[in-house]
């Protein structure tokens, strides 16, 4: 290891995965502000806003069943013009609207903290 290599390690970090707790925050919130939601798109989003993050196929689907089993969403079939099969799509389960907002929150609670942290590594590395 080199100076160099530490120098590089803060410069682009490394991405960070979603444990599944931060994960089923993550999902609620997406599904709250934007509406219903499938897989494979939960993940590109993810990557694509929040380029230093990312979420397993494993740590998304264990996370959006537990959020079925506990009621919180539900997931159902879509048909998808141009795609041979059915695309299993979540929403939020009106009746468990409240609780799905107040975890949705702690999701841009993380990213503030994140961003907080990552803010005093920039300010250090100058």
């Amino acid at each position: 290891m080199k100076f160099q290599d530490i120098y590089r390690y803060f410069q682009e970090p490394p991405p960070i995965y979603l444990s599944k707790e931060v994960a089923v925050c993550y999902v609620l919130s997406v599904l709250i502000e934007q509406g219903d939601s499938y897989g494979t798109a939960l993940i590109q989003l993810v990557e694509t806003k929040h380029p230093l993050y990312r979420l397993s196929d494993t740590v998304l689907y264990s996370a959006l069943k537990f959020l079925e089993d506990e009621g919180v969403i539900r997931g159902y079939w879509q048909k998808v013009e141009g795609r041979g099969r059915p695309r299993r799509m979540y929403e939020v389960a009106s009746e468990k609207s409240e609780e799905a907002q107040k975890l949705g929150r702690f999701w841009h609670k993380y990213l503030g903290e994140k961003q907080l942290v990552s803010g005093v590594q920039e300010v250090r590395s100058s």
